[in-house]
Formats: structure tokens, C-alpha cells, sequence
């Protein structure tokens, strides 16, 4: 016979378990806090996994990014020479201090030394700055070739002097908001930052912070101290095209991809390497911090790597950043 009775007890025992089998696995993967685990790729082992989703939409709530919780064990040889490296740095009196964050885009893998540790971010505040003006694009399109006369000078005399520096706009003469942008990307023109400033939506620009998990800026204050990993946030989103359009986030990254400083994460890769990058430098000019962040692509593969550093000697500096560059590059290339 093809069908057999089975005695009802049977189905409600079968069914009991299967119940009990579908709970197990649901409370195993999907946990309270929307935190996901999956077994690590290289060791076999389950972790959380952090699932950043943008808010204030009513039906959407739009990934940012999802990365695990903990370091990849296959990046602690890497993280152990960086250290090693940077210990060195510290030994010879070039920086004193130093943090570093490493994205592997092909699996979210990471790592990250001195994770906690705060800097003045400088210039690379322009990035959340052009991500603001890309939104205000959106909202508004054809905003970005409104044309602006540049009528005076903006920056006071005593701030305009910056350690790394190339073009600036010129007093008298017409931009549009894109040139300004570029400017403000390309050369870090603080004369067009400083106009391009005064013209921004305040409430897009703290959104994008927020929408990003991170504090509100205080419009009082001239700086916004943050972590490695925190400011990687930003680069996360214009990669994964999560925030803004393609479109759009394709022009941030072209525009990051002709960034004149060359001297720090730049000058440790090779020179055929593709990466979009932003450099910042702050801080009292007897102890300032210098920062850069970039996306390096390997053929399929790319990686972001943001380094800040503190020192005496800013012009000294670089030469850090472009050593743990060259360590980064042999290591997620192989």
C-alpha cells in the first residue's frame, strides 16, 4: 500500500517537535536587539552582525550597512604588524598617538586599532559636507548648477594658512555650487567651503549625521571629534551607493578619486592602483591631528582604510599613514 495510518498522536508529536526545531532556529539567528548571527566565513564560529538602517521613513527603513560585530580573525596578522608599525612611529617621537580602521567590502570583514579614541576630523568634514549637498540635489535638482559670485573674502587672514593646500577660488569670480564643491573636494579649498557653508541646508546636514548614527554637530563649536571607525561610516555609504542615488554617489566618489594629497595613504600603494581618498589636518599647530580616509580597488575586490594620527611635527606625519597603507594594500591583496 502506498498510504499507511498513522495513530493521531504521532502527527501531534511530530508536529510538537517540528515547532520546537523552527523555534530554536529563530531565537539562534534573529535576536531582540535586531542583531543577526552567522557562522564567520573563515572560522566557523557565530557572531553578531550590526544591521544600520536609515530612520524616519513610515514603511522603508533603507541599509546603510551590516558588518559582524567582532574583528575577523583573519585580519590579526595584519592588525598585529600595523600596531607593530605604529609602536615604532611612537618610539621615534613622529606621532604619539594613532587609530586605524579596515573594511574588507568583499565580506564586511574589519578591524580596528584604538578604536575609542577621538580626532579632529579637519577637512574630512567636507565629505558628510558633500553628501549634505548631494541630498539638497535630490530635494531640489538642478540646485547644483546654480550659479554663486564669490564677492569677498570669507576665510579670516589668520586661518587660511593650512599645512596642505594647492588652489582656492578667486574673489570676484562666478562658480556654480558644482565647482565649489569640487574645490571644496579636489584642492580642499577652505575659501570655497567657507561659501559653500553659508548657503547649506543645516537641517539636511545634521540629518545626514544623525541618519548615520552619529551626534549632532554643534554649529557653535569648530570641531567635531571622532572616531576612525565613526568617520568610516561616511565612505560606507557612498560605496554601497546606500544613502544617496548611484548617480549621485558615483560623482562623490569620482570627484574624491582626483583629490591632490598624495603624500599620506596614497604615496604607500602602487601607482596603478585605483582609490577615491580625503585628507583633514587640525588641531593646534603644536599637536595637530591628521586624518585620511580612502576606498582602494583590487580588481573585484576594494577595501576602505581611514587612519588618524597625532603628532608633533604635522609635516612628518604622512609618512605614517603611507607606511600603514603599504602594510594594508600587501596584506588585503595577496
Amino acid at each position: 500500500m502506498l498510504f499507511t495510518k498513522v495513530p493521531r498522536y504521532h502527527i501531534y508529536i511530530s508536529s510538537l517537535i517540528t515547532l520546537a526545531i523552527c523555534a530554536g532556529v529563530y531565537f539562534f539567528f534573529v535576536k531582540k536587539n535586531n542583531t543577526t548571527q552567522v557562522a564567520a566565513t573563515t572560522t566557523g564560529q557565530t557572531c553578531d552582525v550590526n544591521v544600520a538602517r536609515i530612520k524616519g521613513t513610515k514603511f522603508t527603513k533603507p541599509l546603510l550597512y551590516a558588518e559582524p560585530s567582532s574583528e575577523a580573525e583573519y585580519l590579526l596578522p595584519l592588525k598585529q604588524n600595523l600596531q607593530d608599525i605604529i609602536s615604532g612611529f611612537k618610539d621615534n617621537g613622529t606621532i604619539s598617538s594613532a587609530s586605524v580602521y579596515i573594511r574588507s567590502f568583499k565580506d564586511a570583514q574589519w578591524l580596528s586599532i584604538n578604536n575609542d579614541e577621538k580626532f579632529s576630523p579637519g577637512s574630512l568634514m567636507k565629505v558628510p559636507e558633500l553628501i549634505a549637498y548631494y541630498k539638497m540635489e535630490e530635494k531640489n535638482p538642478g540646485f547644483l548648477n546654480k550659479p554663486v559670485k564669490y564677492d569677498h573674502q570669507l576665510v579670516p587672514a589668520a586661518h587660511r594658512y593650512v599645512n596642505f593646500e594647492s588652489k582656492h577660488i578667486v574673489v570676484g569670480q562666478t562658480y556654480t555650487i558644482k565647482d565649489l564643491l569640487y574645490y571644496m573636494i579636489v584642492y580642499s579649498d577652505n575659501d570655497a567651503t567657507m561659501l559653500l557653508n553659508s548657503m547649506i541646508d543645516k537641517d539636511i546636514f545634521t540629518q545626514v549625521f544623525t541618519d548615520a548614527g552619529l551626534p549632532v554637530p554643534d554649529y557653535t563649536s569648530n570641531d567635531y571629534p571622532i572616531t576612525a571607525r565613526e568617520f568610516s561610516v561616511f565612505m560606507k555609504e557612498l560605496y554601497n551607493s546606500s544613502y544617496l542615488s548611484s548617480k549621485a554617489s558615483e560623482d562623490c566618489l569620482t570627484l574624491m578619486n582626483q583629490c591632490k594629497f598624495k603624500e599620506g595613504l596614497i604615496a604607500g600603494l602602487p601607482k596603478d592602483v585605483l582609490v577615491v581618498n580625503k585628507f583633514g589636518e587640525s588641531g593646534p599647530s603644536n599637536f595637530p591631528d591628521l586624518g585620511e580616509s580612502a576606498v582602494v580597488y583590487i580588481n573585484d575586490k576594494a577595501y576602505l582604510i581611514t587612519v588618524f594620527v597625532r603628532g608633533k611635527d604635522i609635516k612628518k606625519m604622512p609618512v605614517v599613514l603611507s607606511h600603514i597603507s603599504t602594510a594594508a594594500y600587501k596584506y588585503m591583496s595577496r
